[in-house]
């Protein structure tokens, strides 16, 4: 019998958790009657349920996000039904502040702040019937000279189909005050040595995907040194990602990640906002000379895959502003761009805008803006399927050209607002929208609305869409394929000089 189940549901089967495998790993003598067992937010709940009870464990501890809390508030009410002598015990980033906006009082025990040490105190109390009074176990942050690495509770399987997650330091020094990031006190580092050498041992066993969850990967030059030659030292194919601060990128940093291959290096950017008016009021820290000059540098001299951030209903940001963002963006990057949509996170400071902007958020899971003074609800809305038609067009790579048709030189906001606008009256919704039918749309769109040539339109569509080696042409396309030859060898595609 497992006396202590570890579980959370995931937002993807491809993702694991790391935070249970610190559980885990600090769990001591308990360790023996510990398990975990990982779900994703798409599994039946009622069958999770059974698989955590299969074997009448005493405890079960929880990991609890933004992205599952609805699915754990029913998950606790099943488990609760079944056996309401087992003990639940929740942690993670969506219960460790308050206000909790979703039920959760079926809970027996709650630990706010990293539970690494403090989840084992709990189970040897409860397992020795001495229960705490106290529901809500308040702590404060643990040296990470005491924490127990997890790295090698990543299974076989994990390295073989999962990304793993990691972390060479906890804590930012920024305030952002849309960000949980910005409660903690300062940036704490694990042992650089012992790090890289369960690193190594992950390595052995076959690990070659790496997604470091770190906030200010390039905020100590020495670590991250050290870790981009770890990745140097070894051979190709292998996948890195690194959050990055975009202003900080001394020549030592940009000499190593020139000589990342192609596909090896994924740099997450958080830009947010270019406007220095708006990032003043969420105390964000904006050098946009050298933010400009590193994101061109990372475009025109390294094959990193950039990926850069903003996010639409900030305090006092228009859709003027935010289009000037997206615009400023495309012009100095062709990488990918993520447009999200504000969130008010329970223990941020970016409540104290709410009567100032007029800032309505949802209380629903993941409590997005609802409207501000500069943005109505229908802004809000129309902004949301901007974000997923950029996201299917643009940051997939599928049209990779051709969307930028829609824009020619003039406003990519501006342009692609229209787009959205127009393919929504098309489809009525923003999902399950198929890769031919949005090609399709695409094609429509400039050929009839923006009135462009449909053999030139055609030309770069076939151009973007059969670069995957093994793709068929799309009906839509087939009057203008006859001159397109494919290099089967690259999976590449042009056109006889005749046409062009």
């Amino acid at each position: 019998m497992q006396k202590i189940i570890l579980t959370t549901l995931n937002s993807r089967f491809t993702h694991t958790s790391i935070a249970l495998r610190y559980l885990y790993a600090n769990l001591k003598e308990l360790q023996d009657d510990a398990e975990i067992i990982e779900f994703s937010i798409n599994d039946a709940l009622q069958s999770v349920a059974e698989k955590l009870l299969k074997n009448s464990p005493n405890i079960i501890g929880i990991g609890v996000y933004i992205w599952n809390v609805t699915e754990v508030s029913e998950l606790i009410h099943i488990i609760k039904k079944v056996s309401p002598e087992t003990t639940i015990v929740l942690g993670g980033p969506e219960v460790s502040h308050e206000p909790f906006r979703v039920n959760l009082k079926s809970a027996d025990y709650i630990i706010q702040g990293e539970g690494d040490l403090a989840f084992y105190n709990l189970c040897k109390n409860i397992l020795n019937n001495n229960k705490p009074q106290d529901k809500i176990i308040k702590m404060s942050m643990p040296s990470l000279k005491n924490v127990k690495l997890p790295y090698k509770y990543y299974t076989d399987d994990d390295i073989k189909n999962r990304y793993l997650y990691v972390e060479a330091s906890r804590g930012c020094p920024f305030e952002c005050e849309f960000c949980l990031s910005s409660m903690d006190e300062k940036v704490r580092a694990f042992n650089l040595d012992e790090l890289l050498k369960e690193f190594e041992v992950l390595w052995m066993r076959g690990a070659r995907n790496f997604k470091f969850i770190d906030r200010t990967f390039n905020l100590n030059m020495k670590t991250a040194n050290k870790l981009l030659d770890f990745f140097l030292a070894k051979k190709p194919p292998y996948f890195a990602h690194f959050e990055v601060i975009p202003d900080h990128f001394p020549d030592s940093i940009k000499e190593k990640i020139a000589q990342f291959p192609h596909g090896a290096l994924q740099l997450e950017i958080g830009i947010q906002t270019l406007n220095l008016e708006i990032a003043n009021n969420i105390s964000r820290q904006l050098k946009l000379d050298k933010i400009k000059e590193n994101i061109r540098f990372l475009e025109q001299e390294t094959e990193a895959h950039i990926h850069l951030d903003l996010i639409v209903g900030l305090p006092g940001e228009s859709l003027q502003s935010f289009g000037a963002n997206l615009d400023e963006l495309v012009s100095l990057s062709s990488c990918e761009i993520q447009i999200g949509i504000l969130k008010k996170l329970s223990g941020t400071y970016i409540n104290r805008h709410d009567i100032e902007f007029g800032m309505v958020y949802s209380d629903i899971p993941p409590y997005d803006i609802l409207k501000n003074s500069q943005l109505s609800f229908n802004d809000i809305q129309i902004m949301k399927r901007f974000s997923r038609f950029w996201d299917l067009t643009y940051n997939s790579g599928n049209f990779k050209q051709s969307v930028k048709l829609i824009w020619q030189q003039q406003s990519v906001f501006e342009n692609f607002y229209a787009f959205s606008i127009w393919t929504y009256t098309q489809t009525d919704s923003t999902y399950k929208i198929s890769l031919m039918r949005l090609g399709e749309l695409l094609f429509t769109y400039l050929c009839e609305i923006k009135d462009l040539s449909a053999q030139m339109v055609a030309k770069e569509m076939l151009e973007d869409m059969m670069k995957l080696k093994g793709r068929a042409v799309p009906s839509y396309l087939k009057p203008y394929a006859k001159d397109l030859h494919v290099d089967n060898k690259h999976g590449t595609s042009g056109f006889n000089k005749r046409q062009q």
